[in-house]
C-alpha cells in the first residue's frame, strides 16, 4: 500500500473543531492518565488518583510504574477505570525473559493492561522474527483478558514505511493495541505516525478477525492537539469505532486542559 499520499490527504483534511464541554468529555473518556516518573511517591500517586475521577466523567485508564500497581488496584477496585503499567520501559532493550517476569509480577499485582516497549533497536537492525517472537510471548503472558499495548517508539523508527511494517508485524503477532511513544525520547506522537498506524489497523483487523486499537502518546498536552488526533481517527475509522476499547490518548498534562474546557 502507498502510504505517503494517503496519509498526507487525511492530515490536510483535518479541520478545526470547536472546543467545549461535549468534546472535552469525549476526550476525557479516551485518556490513559499517565505518571511514569522515577520521582513518583505514594503521596504524589494518591493525588494522581484523585484527578483520574472527575465530576464530568472518568479517564479510560491510569498508567503508572509497576511499583504502584497494587495501590491502583485497590483504589480502582469496582471502578470502570482500568489499571495499566509498563514493561521493558523505556529503552525497550531488556531480555525477553526479564520482560516476561515483569509482566507476570504486574499481573499478580492486579494490572489489567500492559504497555510494553517494542524491541525497536533490534527491529531496526533487521531482527523481525525476534520482534514477532517477543510480542507473541508477551501476549501469551497477558492472556485473553489483559490488554497488551505495544509501544513502537515511532520517533526512533522515523519513517512511515517502517512504522507501517512494524505496526503490521506487531498486530499480526498478537498485540491488542499499537502505541506511538514512551514519551522518553525527543520525538513523541505525530499526526503522520498516528495516521499510518490507524490505516494499518484498519487494513489488518478484518484479516485478524479481532478488534485492534491505537494509542497516541508522547507530547500531547493541549486539548487542541488531542482533538486533532481524535478527528484523524474519526476520519479514518468512522466515529462509531473511536471508543476507549479501540483508541486511547496517553497523557499526563492533558487532563488539566480537559477540566478547564468543561468549566
Amino acid at each position: 500500500m502507498q502510504w505517503s499520499e494517503t496519509i498526507k490527504g487525511y492530515i490536510e483534511a483535518l479541520r478545526p473543531v470547536k472546543e467545549g464541554p461535549v468534546v472535552a468529555e469525549r476526550i476525557l473518556s479516551l485518556i490513559d492518565f499517565t505518571s511514569l516518573n522515577e520521582s513518583d511517591t505514594d503521596a504524589s500517586i494518591a493525588l494522581f488518583f484523585e484527578k483520574a475521577r472527575q465530576t464530568i466523567g472518568h479517564v479510560a485508564a491510569v498508567c503508572l510504574l509497576p511499583r504502584f500497581v497494587q495501590l491502583a488496584t485497590v483504589e480502582f477496585s469496582g471502578s470502570p477505570i482500568k489499571v495499566a503499567t509498563v514493561a521493558n520501559f523505556p529503552e525497550g532493550a531488556s531480555p525477553l525473559e526479564e520482560v516476561l517476569v515483569e509482566i507476570g509480577r504486574a499481573l499478580e499485582a492486579g494490572a489489567q493492561e500492559i504497555d510494553v516497549v517494542f524491541p525497536y533497536h533490534r527491529y531496526l537492525a533487521g531482527e523481525r522474527q525476534y520482534a514477532h517472537t517477543f510480542v507473541s510471548a508477551c501476549k501469551a503472558a497477558c492472556g485473553d483478558n489483559v490488554l497488551l499495548k505495544v509501544i513502537l517508539e515511532t520517533g526512533a523508527l522515523n519513517d512511515t514505511t517502517i512504522i507501517a511494517d512494524a505496526s503490521y508485524d506487531v498486530l499480526a503477532a498478537g498485540a491488542d493495541f499499537i502505541k506511538t511513544s514512551t514519551g522518553k525520547i525527543p520525538e513523541g506522537a505525530t499526526l503522520e505516525a498516528a495516521a499510518t498506524m490507524l490505516l494499518v489497523a484498519n487494513h489488518i483487523a478484518p484479516q485478524l478477525k479481532r478488534r485492534v486499537g491505537v494509542k497516541v502518546s508522547g507530547g500531547i498536552r493541549t486539548l487542541a492537539q488531542a482533538i486533532q488526533y481524535v478527528e484523524l481517527a474519526d476520519n479514518i475509522w468512522g466515529k462509531e469505532r473511536v471508543t476507549p476499547e479501540t483508541f486511547r490518548i496517553g497523557a499526563s498534562q492533558l487532563l488539566e486542559e480537559v477540566i478547564k474546557a468543561n468549566t
